[in-house]
């Protein structure tokens, strides 16, 4: 790994931070909220790619872990990791991970419509099935009721996905990161 990579890395577990900064919208149906912080796993795995993209988030998560304050609404330590709703940090690993790997895997035909689809795919498929299952397994409820109490996060999800590709797709046209594989 280059140092380039390493810059990389860090500079996308840093935007991941940020994007905590927003402040979050608070549901009244629920009491998570929606932040932004979920829109940097996506962001870092389309624009870095699989690899780096999934270690940029691995990073912010050791970070968070140690006790930086890096979570949307200044949370970090331990205990986040032991609530209900860890397996949606957790998850932004795997979902920076797939993103990034079908970002690569079609960089070269990569269009806004793509893109979108592929954050679709590593942000709300995966992201929901690992969060979706670590809640229902956490707090007892069934899967089906923690499916449809996770419905209206979806909203947001979506504004945050087209947000993803139009900025991958701009920055693949302007300074790719990636290096595309064979399809």
């Amino acid at each position: 790994m280059s140092t380039r990579d390493i810059v990389f890395i860090a500079l996308f577990a840093a935007l991941t931070a940020a994007l905590g900064i927003f402040p979050p919208l608070t549901l009244p149906i629920i009491a998570v909220p929606i932040t932004a912080q979920s829109m940097g796993p996506l962001l870092a795995g389309s624009i870095l790619g699989a690899k780096r993209g999934a270690l940029s988030v691995v990073l912010f998560i050791v970070l968070v872990a140690i006790g930086m304050p890096l979570l949307a609404g200044g949370r970090g330590g331990l205990g986040i990791f032991y609530g209900p709703t860890a397996g949606f940090i957790f998850g932004w690993v795997a979902s920076a991970f797939v993103t990034g790997a079908l970002f690569e895997r079609y960089w070269n035909s990569l269009n806004v419509w793509k893109a979108g689809f592929f954050a679709f795919i590593g942000g709300v498929v995966v992201l929901y099935a690992i969060g979706m299952v670590w809640v229902s397994v956490m707090t007892g409820l069934p899967l089906a009721q923690v499916a449809i109490s996770s419905a209206p996060f979806l909203i947001g999800d979506a504004i945050k996905i087209a947000a993803v590709a139009l900025v991958s797709v701009t920055v693949r046209n302007t300074y790719p990161l990636i290096i595309a594989k064979s399809a």
